[in-house]
């Protein structure tokens, strides 16, 4: 097999990577609170072929001497993007917005009977009954929500239920009411080592190759700067008019890679035919 080949092939494989990461983000357009996703390229192993053998050619080059082939490209690594999403307002009280792109609130998960945090943008809130007369609040997923003293849970038998501009929750009972939570926000220090844990839901990744501290990765917000908007829910930032520009320019790239595999095919052929 050719390098010419050998190197269509290999990015081909890579560009089918992007094309999922551009069905990922088109599927996830209506999704609360999801982060567009952007895949980045490197190459890979190339060769330098030094076929300048005067060195008056050398004079007023601006590019190194010799001819590079390379083996292909490959994705690298796919990148969060947490701009701000549209606020759209709801009129749910239990339905919370954060106004600042590097916060998340912060969800207790069970798996395999292992408790983790992690975390999400995703506002939309429920109370959950619990069995002893007491509801918590949890996400639609019916994972609990982690307050500063963890979970949130409630004595049952209130007549309204709110959350501040700060993230207190503020429960009216007959007809008096006071702060019994207070949301835990986190910010992410380095949001592009977070790793995306499903449900439109991240964890923190194994430290056990990282040089970094849980804490140098995400930290808790101080309580005085804590943003948030109540009755709202921020959509996905995913722009559709660019994911199907990108998606448009990765199918001609497949394309083209696909058309110099079955050229050099036909040069291959040519050259066997020559007497």
């Amino acid at each position: 097999m050719g390098q010419m080949t050998i190197q269509a092939a290999v990015t081909m494989g890579q560009l089918q990577k992007k094309m999922d990461v551009i069905a990922n983000n088109m599927a996830n357009v209506d999704t609360v609170g999801y982060k567009n996703r952007q895949a980045d390229f490197a190459s890979l192993l190339f060769q330098q072929i030094d076929n300048l053998s005067d060195p008056q050619n050398a004079e007023g080059r601006l590019t190194p001497d010799g001819i590079r082939i390379g083996s292909g490209a490959a994705l690298a690594q796919t990148n969060m993007n947490l701009s701000q999403g549209a606020i759209k307002d709801t009129g749910r009280n239990l339905d919370v917005a954060l106004l600042d792109k590097n916060n998340f609130f912060a969800i207790n998960v069970t798996e395999n009977g292992n408790t983790e945090t992690r975390y999400t943008r995703d506002g939309a809130f429920y109370l959950n009954p619990l069995n002893d007369g007491q509801v918590m609040l949890t996400t639609k997923n019916g994972n609990p929500v982690v307050g500063i003293n963890g979970p949130l849970v409630f004595a049952d038998g209130f007549e309204a239920i709110n959350i501040t501009e700060n993230g207190q929750i503020a429960i009216t009972r007959n007809g008096d009411q006071q702060i019994e939570g207070q949301l835990a926000v986190a910010e992410a220090v380095r949001p592009r080592l977070l790793e995306a844990s499903g449900e439109n839901t991240f964890k923190l990744p194994n430290l056990a190759g990282l040089n970094y501290n849980a804490d140098e990765i995400v930290e808790t917000t101080d309580l005085e700067n804590i943003r948030v908007k109540s009755g709202a829910l921020e959509s996905s930032n995913v722009d559709t008019a660019k994911q199907m520009t990108d998606l448009l320019e990765t199918q001609r790239a497949y394309q083209m890679n696909g058309r110099s595999i079955s050229m050099a095919d036909q040069m291959m052929g040519l050259v066997n035919q020559l007497r």
